[in-house]
């Protein structure tokens, strides 16, 4: 058993890690705010510190600049117990940041810098392979699909993974902003989606891949490919949808006090993860499946009733005061 007494098996987390600017204020347009604070993000990042804050073991794998703010984020990951043996830094080029507003009715609006940000910058030469290869999940995103030569790392770090026997978690985390075009986001989103063995996607990404506004079993089946061991579809506060090779059903949402919906998803994907890293024929059992997603969503509600993903994201014992 791992020492911090939690799963014993890894979970690497692959992509961007960034800092979002949020108003100091809520409610107001970038150009509005008074003022801004910084909170460390990136989607990877997240589900890597939630994994660490459940007791879960959890590396990232990604690039950084060498300036002050770089070092600061992987000094965040270290604090919050997260291996940082796969994070390189690069000289030239700045970590990236983007500007987020939550507007009045806690949605968000982005944007970013990043041209190029050093996480585009990470080369295939420049992958701890070693760590990859000893991941029992390795979960990634599509930003990294975005550019050269960041893709080709990507596709590589994949490939070790499912090499050394790993299951693969995808989430798509859609930021049409960052794409040249819908349709580029699409359809390279699209372009490693047989890979996966975990497909986590929202209602507005499911309505924006399949192109249908209907958020329904047909549409999100549609989605489905012969190797997938399990597709979910998030609904914010409607809870979630999924779908297994022998069954498909739904987990209702928890009712809280939202104050900001940053890194929901992520908490949610970090808890089904470290739940299922040690015994993934818990995707076939569809009562215990059906246990972990509401531990999950009870995750990303809680994630949801404070400002910021990292700090909002809940321990155990959070969740489980919830679920009783």
């Amino acid at each position: 058993m791992a020492v911090n007494g939690g799963t014993s098996s890894l979970i690497v987390s692959f992509g961007e890690m960034l800092i979002d600017f949020v108003p100091t204020v809520s409610g107001v347009s970038l150009a509005e705010a008074p003022g801004f604070l910084k909170a460390p993000g990136g989607a990877p990042a997240n589900v890597a510190i939630a994994v660490a804050r459940l007791g879960g073991k959890a590396a990232f794998v990604g690039k950084l600049g060498d300036d002050e703010f770089g070092h600061m984020l992987a000094g965040i990951l270290k604090e919050n117990g997260v291996r940082a043996d796969g994070i390189n830094f690069d000289k030239g080029a700045r970590t990236a940041l983007a500007f987020v507003t939550l507007r009045a009715d806690g949605e968000r609006e982005f944007m970013f810098y990043r041209n190029p940000s050093a996480d585009m910058l990470l080369t295939p030469e420049e992958l701890n392979l070693e760590l990859i290869r000893s991941a029992k999940v390795f979960h990634y995103g599509s930003i990294s699909l975005i550019v050269e030569p960041c893709r080709s790392a990507h596709l590589k770090a994949m490939e070790a993974a499912k090499e050394a026997g790993a299951l693969l978690s995808y989430d798509p985390n859609l930021r049409l902003p960052l794409w040249p075009s819908p349709e580029e986001a699409r359809e390279q989103i699209m372009s490693i989606w047989d890979k996966a063995d975990v497909i986590k996607v929202s209602d507005v990404e499911l309505e924006f891949l399949t192109g249908c506004d209907k958020i329904d079993d047909e549409s999100a089946l549609s989605l489905w490919h012969p190797n997938l061991k399990l597709l979910l579809v998030t609904l914010g506060e409607k809870g979630c949808r999924y779908y297994t090779k022998s069954f498909k059903g739904s987990v209702e949402a928890f009712h809280v006090k939202t104050v900001d919906t940053t890194g929901a998803g992520d908490s949610f994907v970090g808890a089904l993860l470290c739940k299922i890293v040690d015994d993934c024929s818990i995707i076939e059992d569809e009562a215990r499946l059906k246990e972990v997603l509401r531990f999950a969503c009870a995750c990303g509600a809680i994630t949801t009733t404070k400002k910021g993903a990292i700090p909002a994201l809940p321990t155990e014992a959070d969740a489980l005061a919830l679920l009783n």
